[in-house]
């Protein structure tokens, strides 16, 4: 079986299996729990168009959770079925940022692509945040400025409440020649960002905006 499960529909199964959790833990009523169980299971059904036998089998195996270690157990299962992120190295990151004289890549060689929807970094010397998305089927990058904020906020692009800074980037308005620049607040922590990350559309929002 060929991996079928994105980053972040991973993000969301594992969510789910804590509902699971939960439940257990709070109710006692086997009514209510068979309930419970259809209405994860359909959740994550939901995420996939066109499953196969064996990919529904693996992923309704979420219907037996009851405790922490069942479910460690069955989110390590499912882990191998996870789509890794593109492999890149550092030419072609710095291809990515040509105008970037001194690019500081980060360590790809120790990076654990299966837990990434994008890939982003900071360069705190030079107050800027990196990120390479899939715009397109295409490898985008993405430079902006970032400054951390001293507060919690709304992470824009994973749409939880976490360590976010003030990520600016600068688009070219080709119809005035006139430069706009773009701020949204973002997770200071892009890996955490990704582990958080439950739905593509958010990324691909904030993509959409600082792209354009």
């Amino acid at each position: 079986m060929d991996a079928f499960i994105r980053n972040d529909q991973f993000n969301f199964i594992s969510y789910q299996t804590q509902v699971l959790i939960n439940g257990h833990a709070a109710v006692n009523d086997l009514g209510v729990l068979q309930a419970l169980r259809a209405l994860v299971r359909d959740k994550v059904m939901d995420l996939f168009e066109e499953p196969g036998s064996q990919e529904t089998n693996l992923i309704e195996k979420i219907t037996d959770i009851k405790d922490s270690n069942h479910a460690e157990e069955y989110l390590e299962e499912l882990k191998e079925y996870v789509i890794p992120f593109y492999s890149v190295n550092e030419k072609a990151l710095k291809k990515m940022f040509p105008k970037v004289k001194k690019l500081r890549v980060p360590d790809l060689k120790g990076m654990d692509y299966k837990a990434l929807s994008y890939l982003g970094w900071n360069d705190f010397g030079q107050e800027s945040k990196y990120i390479v998305a899939n715009v397109d089927g295409k490898l985008k990058g993405i430079k902006g400025t970032f400054k951390n904020s001293s507060k919690k906020g709304l992470c824009t692009i994973c749409h939880t409440f976490s360590e976010v800074g003030l990520f600016v980037s600068q688009s070219k308005k080709t119809s005035q020649g006139t430069f706009v620049k773009k701020g949204n607040y973002i997770c200071q922590d892009s890996m955490e960002c990704n582990g958080k990350l439950k739905d593509l559309d958010k990324l691909d929002d904030f993509i959409e905006r600082v792209n354009h």
